[in-house]
């Protein structure tokens, strides 16, 4: 198949990678040439596990090439997939001007039928929306040229996107075009030989299944941060209930795990846009509007928990943080709880020190360089720095090398032995056992 692939960002780069996979020629198509020389050099400008071996795989096999030519790109395309950015507005909604100037050039451009596929996260009814701005520019070349416009959402986690995309749970195709089912299925095959996973439906039905399924597992952290907070007040041990809960079929582990909140390019931004969606379409959207409210109220519990410990008073506390990324497995930093975390901390007085295994370049542009310059924020390059002379420990991203350390040695480094858990992946009773003051969410603490 030739596939062309508009945006070299996360689902861009992900998406052309992985179908050079099964043999496929693609061509990623970006505007930033600066970026585009580094792709061309196998180099990738984020953290994800297996995509630098697949993106060098792809371009070393002669079946994954980069361009900034769009024309030349999608001149031989089968497939053209718009994965550009549709970042957040003012008022929540998702912006779609990159889309539809992506659907522009396509229309200004297209020679043959291919099928147009939006890949990014975008409300309902962009489909259609992008059908009408290639047909718009068609007309105005004054040529009659057939394409079928489809949605294809993502289902990626960051961390483990390349095994999503090889082993996806399913695949969903919202199209009426017996000729775009038909190409998709040829497409997707490959990728669902052990399973049939491929699932039809209408175009709007395939938007709206994208934010549902994010809205639902935002909903999912949020109500259970909510029930760690009354555990918190009730003197319950929230890990017990999350396990008991958790057995049962109906319910299950997955999302269910307390913390300081949920963070990162999706749940965030798609909830918001949810939200703004059924505003304007008259639907008060309580439990949705709720779900946003926990999440920002939960960054801030680490810092409370912090504050109230220290009487109210963090200047000249020296806080050590490990994990700034927004999951483990990523160095993205998008709307990560330890930006809240450490900016509500340095305004109070305080001094951080943090670490994390591979988002120390992504995270020092999220803050004022003036902090980095003054020292009022260290972010280092060795787990154990952050500890000489800590006066509390915070643990904001669950990363594995974080799970077994050092206690010991710990002591030896801080001036207190405090934790403050908020991914609650330390034992409160081993850690009393010897002789560390511990503080979770909704567990018990000190």
């Amino acid at each position: 198949m030739k596939v062309a692939v508009i945006g070299t960002g996360y689902v861009g780069l992900v998406t052309g990678a992985c179908f050079t996979e099964m043999g496929n020629h693609v061509v990623c198509i970006d505007i930033d040439e600066a970026k585009l020389d580094r792709l061309r050099n196998g180099e990738v400008p984020i953290f994800e596990p297996g995509l630098d071996t697949v993106v060098s795989a792809g371009i070393e096999a002669g079946l994954l090439r980069f361009s900034s030519d769009i024309a030349d790109a999608i001149k031989d395309a089968e497939y053209i997939f718009i994965a550009v950015g549709t970042p957040p507005g003012e008022d929540g909604s998702a912006d779609l001007q990159y889309v539809l100037a992506v659907a522009q050039s396509i229309g200004e451009h297209l020679q043959h039928y291919a099928v147009v596929i939006d890949k990014s996260t975008v409300p309902v009814g962009t489909a259609d929306k992008v059908n009408e701005e290639i047909a718009r520019q068609l007309a105005a070349r004054g040529v009659d040229i057939d394409f079928d416009v489809v949605s294809n959402p993502e289902f990626l986690k960051e961390g483990a996107a390349v095994n999503d995309f090889m082993r996806p749970d399913r695949v969903i195709v919202g199209t009426n075009s017996d000729q775009a089912r038909k190409k998709m299925t040829e497409l997707y095959s490959p990728y669902l030989r052990s399973s049939d996973r491929l699932m039809f439906m209408g175009v709007r039905d395939a938007e709206m299944t994208k934010y549902a399924a994010n809205a639902m597992l935002a909903t999912k952290i949020s109500f259970m941060n909510e029930v760690a907070g009354l555990c918190d007040e009730l003197q319950v041990d929230v890990e017990n209930v999350r396990r008991g809960i958790g057995s049962d079929s109906r319910i299950g582990y997955s999302f269910i795990y307390p913390g300081c909140g949920y963070g990162g390019s999706c749940f965030p931004k798609d909830v918001k846009a949810l939200v703004h969606t059924a505003e304007q379409s008259g639907f008060e959207p309580t439990l949705l509007a709720a779900v946003e409210h926990r999440n920002n109220r939960q960054k801030q519990k680490l810092f409370s928990k912090i504050s109230s410990y220290f009487s109210g008073d963090l200047k000249g506390k020296r806080i050590a943080v490990w994990g700034l990324a927004f999951k483990p497995g990523t160095d993205d930093m998008r709307e990560a709880p330890s930006i809240v975390l450490i900016n509500a901390l340095i305004e109070a007085g305080a001094k951080v020190c943090a670490f994390d295994p591979v988002a120390k370049a992504t995270a020092a542009g999220e803050f004022p360089q003036q902090w980095l310059a003054d020292g009022q924020l260290q972010i280092v390059d060795f787990q154990y720095d952050v500890l000489k002379q800590a006066d509390a420990l915070v643990l904001v991203t669950e990363w594995k090398r974080f799970r077994q350390p050092d206690f010991e040695a710990m002591k030896e480094l801080m001036n207190e032995a405090i934790i403050f858990d908020g991914r609650n992946q330390y034992d409160p009773d081993y850690l009393k056992s010897i002789d560390f003051k511990y503080s979770g969410i909704g567990r018990n603490n000190f």
